[in-house]
């Protein structure tokens, strides 16, 4: 068994409690137009040619992206920072792109994890069928739930995919009383209208309990990739969020009771 990652990043401090390592698999179903990892898209592992100018020359780059690991291949990186997780109260966090697409390889280190009594945080679209969410449910101790938009005609044309399997497992992770903080990415002119907000803060209040939100504002960081891996690029120039741009969103949900935070 091989999982496909395409990056790990040590010493991660806005992907769940205390210093964690991120495990990013490769593979999406959603194509997200602000997305800040589009070389996550293609399931398998890519051979990208790119070019690079320096000064007056053109210097082409050839970058492969994605990388095999076997199970035990992973732990073993996985425990190589098992000293920081036990001092601050860490552990490790799969994202990706969409770590759902390889269940198979997710829901056989998340056991091995919680053998060893890692702590364990999934970062996912959950654009997922509901067996998968079965399989995995039991050893993930936090999800970071990505919230992106809640009208669904807007969802699908921003993001490609209905927001109706999101949505319908968000209540179902919720009424299990599972650990979830909604996570959303503020994107200017694509998901911040007060309709949208309402819309989000009205469906979370019928959840059990109110969860954390993390406003994620919108940074052009990803930009670039697209023009380095060759990747269809129809996002807007627009400029980065600060966070102040973010404060009457804030406002909105710490008057209905919700922990809000900004930025991870």
């Amino acid at each position: 068994m091989q999982a496909i990652v395409f990056d790990i990043k040590r010493y991660a401090v806005h992907d769940g409690p205390g210093i964690r390592t991120s495990i990013f698999f490769k593979g999406c179903p959603l194509r997200c137009v602000w997305c800040h990892n589009p070389e996550s898209y293609k399931a398998g592992i890519e051979s990208i040619c790119s070019s690079n100018r320096m000064g007056d020359v053109k210097v082409a780059d050839e970058t492969e992206i994605g990388k095999t690991y076997s199970l035990d291949q992973l732990i073993s990186e996985i425990e190589n920072d098992q000293l920081f997780f036990d001092e601050s109260g860490g552990g490790v966090t799969f994202s990706g792109g969409e770590p759902l697409m390889q269940i198979d390889f997710l829901e056989a280190i998340l056991k091995a994890c919680k053998e060893r009594e890692i702590h364990t945080a999934l970062d996912t679209t959950a654009y997922a069928t509901k067996d998968k969410m079965d399989r995995i449910i039991d050893y993930v101790d936090l999800f970071l739930f990505d919230l992106k938009h809640m009208i669904a005609e807007d969802h699908i044309a921003h993001t490609g995919v209905s927001n109706k399997l999101i949505l319908e497992n968000l209540k179902y992770l919720a009424e299990k009383g599972k650990k979830i903080i909604i996570r959303f990415p503020m994107i200017p002119g694509f998901n911040d209208s007060e309709e949208n907000i309402n819309m989000m803060l009205d469906f979370l209040n019928q959840l059990p309990k109110k969860l954390e939100f993390h406003i994620l504002p919108y940074h052009r960081t990803g930009q670039d990739k697209f023009r380095r891996f060759g990747i269809e690029n129809n996002m807007p120039n627009i400029p980065s969020l600060m966070e102040e741009d973010t404060k009457w969103v804030q406002a909105i949900f710490r008057e209905s009771g919700y922990k809000v935070s900004v930025g991870g």
